[in-house]
């Protein structure tokens, strides 16, 4: 059997990769000497070499010859150097140039290398680290620490500094259940950004789907491993938010780094041979391709096996279940089902993209996690004054409407790395993305967010407490919430944007998080919530059945009721016995009072 990408054993290293179309390929092997191409023999669709040498540690790349016509999907120049999709590790950082879309112009001073990885033994294959119902805190790697002065300077942007006592303690003041990681899989800039002067910083754009940023993570597989048992060690799991929906490839103006140069075929295409963009990103990879789908369980197979990794977040993921239409019993979902690596692992979908029939939400695999943005909208125009009562409680109750009853798949969050944070929420009504150099179009238009009487940074203390008034309310609702629930880092102490709800390309302190400046009683606040919530846990993973909505006034609530206009205060309480003593939850919401409050009383707090 064919093992792709660069493996070492007891009798050498291994080079195979797939390029069914290809005339000829060859593996280039660097030193300081330069660059030596050994030819590649053909097996079915595979190319492969097998050089006698351990070369762990040595840097490789592809290239191959065969027909230009990108009209046809052929893209074979041997004056590219071509990353291995199956690469691991890298030399270097991606950047954009010319010569990589030029035929003829040679990449080998541009592309990065692939580095030949040592053998390492498995990490031991353990349960995750992480229960449905706890709290997920989504973080962008380079700018959590970025500005971070309790960590070590040369830690600050990079996956290591997660392990700094400083940030496990932040951690564990929150009761953080797994931190989320925003894609650590190095990534290239879109082509119009390096014109403008800036840089993608979130790294939704990569070249080859499991090879780590070396800008991240320069201590490469090592380094997240030991990352990752460290935060094991304090209870808290680690997710990684993977791109399998596209490659940064681009478009038919876009460079020939990897797949395209070697089998384009991965992409999906029309009938009439144009690439699909159900992504936006210009192409998209195509999951009704088996060998595609290979690829992305090798790609979640290696983070679990050698990383220890507890779970994924999947990016734009109905492309994953397209072939070209969604289809909720789609391959991938049973072939990852039914790996032993792979199956116990907590999954988790964003259930949109915009191609046909793109919004799925709710519609993936039941042992998936889906992020729910209509928790988002409905729980921001509630606070805002303009949501009903009922769509705030379907919510809250886990979105049953969506998910049907029982342990609950959602998400919830208030706020993600993509639109306002939440403190912009209250701060905001529309978008400043100026900077971005757009003209301010890009972004979302409708974010049902507002500024409480003025737009931005302001010294009025009426505005500045109704704003802390309005944060506080939307995180106890969260906080109350059955599912799972997510926060963005930063969150919790009012980090700000300044108004930017897509700051994808603000590599700089505009996205980068403030520690110098936190709301300390704010960070304070959502640590009591989520303390009370991680005591009560069993509670917000199914919504009972058996609680009852009353009025302010104590009466049960009646259709009338959820229908009045403005209505905007409910309490919800459910009474349990257990060992003969019974307790009651009460989750009371009041917009008048920007009051939400989840509290148990106790068996001898009860009339």
């Amino acid at each position: 059997m064919i093992r792709p990408g660069a493996h070492v054993d007891a009798n050498g290293t291994t080079f195979a990769v797939r390029a069914p179309d290809a005339a000829q390929v060859w593996v280039c092997v660097f030193d300081p000497d330069g660059e030596a191409r050994q030819e590649m023999t053909r097996e079915d669709d595979w190319w492969v070499y097998r050089d006698p040498q351990d070369l762990a540690g040595r840097l490789y790349g592809y290239r191959a010859d065969g027909d230009w016509a990108p009209e046809q999907g052929r893209w074979f120049d041997p004056a590219k150097l071509l990353v291995d999709p199956y690469a691991i590790e890298l030399d270097r950082r991606f950047v954009q140039d010319p010569a990589l879309a030029t035929y003829g112009a040679d990449t080998a001073n541009i592309v990065p290398r692939s580095v030949i990885q040592p053998v390492r033994d498995p990490v031991d294959h353990t349960p995750p680290k992480f229960e449905r119902g706890g709290l997920v805190y989504e973080l962008n790697v380079r700018a959590f620490t970025k500005l971070n002065r309790a960590v070590p300077e040369e830690l600050r942007g990079t996956i290591a500094a997660l392990a700094h006592p400083a940030v496990l303690a932040h951690f564990r003041k929150l009761n953080v259940a797994a931190i989320e990681l925003m894609p650590i899989i190095a990534w290239i800039d879109e082509r119009h950004l390096p014109p403008l002067g800036l840089a993608n910083a979130w790294g939704y754009n990569p070249v080859a789907l499991m090879a780590l940023d070396p800008g991240l993570c320069p201590g490469g597989v090592d380094e997240l491993r030991d990352t990752v048992a460290a935060l094991h060690a304090e209870g808290i799991g680690v997710i990684l938010d993977l791109v399998l929906n596209h490659t940064g490839e681009s478009d038919v103006y876009g460079g020939v780094i990897s797949l395209r140069g070697l089998d384009d075929s991965a992409y999906a295409h029309a009938p009439s041979g144009e690439l699909i963009n159900d992504t936006g990103c210009g192409n998209t990879l195509d999951f009704a391709q088996p060998h595609v789908r290979a690829l992305a369980v090798k790609t979640l197979r290696h983070f679990v096996a050698q990383c220890g990794i507890d779970g994924f977040r999947f990016d734009l993921a109905p492309i994953l279940a397209r072939g070209p239409g969604f289809a909720a019993d789609a391959p991938i979902f049973a072939e990852i089902e039914a790996d032993p690596l792979l199956r116990d692992r907590v999954m988790i979908a964003e259930p949109w993209d915009i191609g046909p029939g793109g919004y799925q939400l709710g519609h993936f695999p039941e042992n998936w996690l889906e992020w729910n943005d209509r928790f988002r909208d409905d729980v921001r125009r509630f606070w805002r004054g303009d949501g009903s009562i009922g769509a705030l409680a379907t919510r809250i109750a886990g979105s049953r409407d969506i998910f049907g009853q029982g342990e609950s798949r959602t998400v919830n969050f208030l706020a993600a790395h993509d639109g306002f944070t939440l403190a912009d929420t209250v701060a905001y009504a529309e978008r400043h993305n100026e900077a971005n150099g757009e003209g301010n179009r890009d972004g979302h238009g409708e974010n049902y967010s507002w500024n409480c009487g003025v737009e931005g940074p302001t010294d009025d203390p009426h505005v500045l407490a109704a704003r802390d008034a309005d944060i506080r309310a939307m995180l106890g609702t969260l906080f109350a919430s059955t599912g799972t629930i997510m926060l963005t880092a930063g969150d919790e102490f009012g980090r700000s944007q300044r108004g930017n709800n897509n700051a994808y390309c603000q590599d700089n302190d505009i996205a980068y998080v403030d520690w110098d400046h936190r709301d300390i009683e704010l960070e304070d606040f959502v640590a009591a919530l989520s303390a009370t919530r991680a005591k009560n846990l069993n509670h917000f993973r199914a919504f009972p059945e058996d609680g009852t909505w009353l009025t302010p006034a104590g009466d049960p609530m009646d259709a009338a009721d959820w229908e009045r206009e403005g209505a905007g205060a409910v309490v919800w309480t459910h009474v349990s016995t257990r060992d003969d003593e019974t307790e009651r939850v009460e989750l009371d919401i009041d917009r008048t009072r920007r009051h939400a409050e989840f509290r148990k009383i106790g068996p001898r707090e009860i009339d």
